[in-house]
């Protein structure tokens, strides 16, 4: 199980899977333990080539989840990861993130 940042030590990693459940049923689609334990592994695997801090953790985490409780296109959720992996730094995940909340609001 790879953690960016040794994030398993930190506590974060609690902390993003317990908010990963509660948008879940924020957003009327609650998760189990497994499903959100499922989605940040997916976060932190497609983050395992760089060092990101706990929030772009947590939002690589968020788009998962949304992608997931929306029913996005499989050719979607491929091209986001994709996206990510290509990611040279975190700086260029978090202008990835941000491009597709401007996208989304069009």
């Amino acid at each position: 199980m790879s953690n960016p940042r040794n994030l398993e030590d930190s506590g974060f990693h609690s902390s993003i899977q317990k908010n990963l459940k509660e948008l879940s049923a924020q957003l009327g689609s609650p998760l189990d333990k497994a499903s959100v334990k499922q989605i940040y592994q997916n976060a932190c695997d497609l983050l395992s080539n760089l060092s990101p801090s706990p929030l772009t953790l947590a939002r690589v985490a968020g788009t998962l989840l949304v992608y997931r409780v929306k029913d996005t296109e499989p050719q979607e959720i491929e091209w986001f990861n994709n996206q990510v992996q290509q990611c040279l730094d975190e700086e260029e995940v978090e202008e990835l993130i941000e491009s597709l909340s401007r996208i989304d609001s069009l």
